[in-house]
Order: structure tokens, then C-alpha cells, then sequence
């Protein structure tokens, strides 16, 4: 069983964050870039559509694997509690020698879950070095609440709704967390974070699993879809199928059905935020 240690444990409950904790190895992590790769080159060519990046754990037999892999599960079950759900994955890519970024922001301000208690798990299927664009943390600010944002503010964001934190922040003692290919981070939901553009020579990939308890629920019009990953489903969620169990043309539309319902619950949320600052 992997577990974080109880020094590791305190220093998440205080930050926020905690990086890098080392779960997997380089070579582990280069098979899972080959095939995320193998899937870029069967989609059309042309700007990437943001459901090409986001709950492939949905379709692609690997990823799910990888979302369900013990050595995560033990690390959140520590954290979270015996029964886990992946709300949703993607993968945050950053071509070498682009502009692209993620301004300040907290994950939870558009995805509608209460209370404000899941982790992302954020793999480094290359190597993620402040040259690269890792992310950046402000130690402690997961105890600030949920702060105003504003969507679609940000050109060239990697987050589907270019959010970011419309009012000015502190930033003292920012810290940036650099990570190694196979690295893994962990960050609260509420922790304030954004990351540089990507100014090394190679692609700059990690792949984000935002993990939350069972007990949790979801306050927009219908119930969102999850998976269910460790323990027993407490029924607030609509449970989405392996894509193991499933043929191509099966997981393409319970890929197309799941993104659908995250992408019009997410706007949802990015409007009544949008109603409570105006």
C-alpha cells in the first residue's frame, strides 16, 4: 500500500499542495505519453477541441486504468476517505516554445461541488521544470474561501473556461513546484495556482484527476457524472461506464455523453458566477 507519510499529510493540510510525491516512475510515465500521443494522431488536424483532453478516462482503456491505479487510490484514500469518485480529468498540455498559460485561479470555482473537498492528482507524463510552465502554488491559500473569478479572461488559457481571479491577490510567498516525468502533485480544490508559458524545447504534458469523496454533491440542474473508482457509490452522482467493458463506438459515445454533461454543467456554473458579480 503507498501511503503519504504523516509529515507529507501536514504539510498538504497547511499548504494546500504537496509536491512532488513520487508514485511512478519515467518509464511508466513515457508509456502513458506514447499513448495519449497514439490518440492525438487519430484526431482531425487543427486546433484540439477541449473534449479531445477532458474525462478520456471515459473512452481511452489506459487512462482509466491510470485514474483507478492503487498507488493513487491509496495516496487519496488517505485524504479523502474510503469512497472515491474521479469527477473529471484532463490533460493540460503546453507546446515547447508557446505563449500558453493558466492564470491565478482555484479549480473549484466552475465545477459546482459541495463542500470544497476534492484533490487533483497532477501526473507528469514529461519532465514539468519552471522553464517547462510547472505550476505555481500560494502556500496556504486553500483557507481563503471561494474568491470571485471571471471566465474566458485569459487568451491562450489551458483551462476550458480561461478563469481567473478578477481581483488583485497576494502572491508572497509563491512557490513554484517543479516536477519530474513520472512526478505526481496533489492540490486542494480551493488552493490558488497558475503556471508560465512553456519555454523548453519539449512538450510540457501533465495530466490533472480531480478526485473527490462520494459524500460529496453537485448544485447545478441535473446530476453530474463521475466514476467510480475505490468503495461504494453514495448515489449523488450519475456512475459512468468502464470503457474496458465497452467497443470503440461504445466508448466514443459514452466519452461524447459524459463530456456533454460536464461541459453544459460547467457553463452553468461560469454563468451564475458571472450573475453574482455583475
Amino acid at each position: 500500500m503507498t501511503t503519504l507519510s504523516q509529515a507529507q499529510i501536514e504539510t498538504f493540510r497547511r499548504d494546500g499542495f504537496l509536491a512532488p510525491v513520487e508514485l511512478f516512475n519515467a518509464a511508466e510515465a513515457r508509456r502513458w505519453r506514447a499513448d495519449l500521443e497514439a490518440f492525438e494522431r487519430t484526431l482531425p488536424p487543427g486546433p484540439v477541441a477541449a473534449g479531445d483532453r477532458r474525462k478520456l478516462h471515459v473512452r481511452l482503456p489506459w487512462a482509466r486504468t491510470l485514474v483507478e491505479d492503487p498507488r493513487l487510490l491509496d495516496v487519496m484514500e488517505t485524504l479523502l476517505g474510503p469512497d472515491i469518485l474521479v469527477f473529471t480529468s484532463t490533460f493540460f498540455i503546453k507546446e515547447p516554445g508557446t505563449d500558453a498559460i493558466a492564470a491565478w485561479h482555484q479549480d473549484a470555482t466552475y465545477f459546482g461541488l459541495q463542500p470544497y473537498e476534492h484533490v487533483t492528482a497532477w501526473v507528469a507524463f514529461s519532465e514539468a521544470s519552471v522553464e517547462a510552465g510547472c505550476m505555481e502554488f500560494i502556500p496556504g491559500s486553500h483557507r481563503r474561501g471561494q474568491l470571485q473569478h471571471g471566465a474566458d479572461a485569459v487568451p491562450g488559457s489551458v483551462n476550458a473556461g480561461g478563469q481567473t481571479i478578477r481581483d488583485a491577490i497576494d502572491t508572497t510567498g509563491a512557490a513554484y513546484a517543479p516536477l519530474r516525468t513520472g512526478e505526481v502533485s496533489l492540490h486542494h480544490t480551493l488552493a490558488l495556482h497558475n503556471s508560465p508559458p512553456n519555454r523548453s524545447a519539449d512538450r510540457r504534458i501533465g495530466y490533472g484527476i480531480s478526485y473527490i469523496p462520494a459524500r460529496l454533491h453537485h448544485d447545478g440542474s441535473q446530476p453530474a457524472s463521475v466514476t467510480l473508482v475505490r468503495g461504494r457509490d453514495h448515489g449523488n452522482f450519475v456512475l459512468e461506464p468502464d470503457p474496458r467493458t465497452l467497443t470503440e463506438a461504445e466508448r466514443v459515445a459514452a466519452h461524447g455523453r459524459a463530456y456533454g454533461l460536464y461541459r453544459t454543467l460547467y457553463d452553468e456554473q461560469i454563468a451564475r458566477h458571472s450573475r453574482a458579480a455583475a
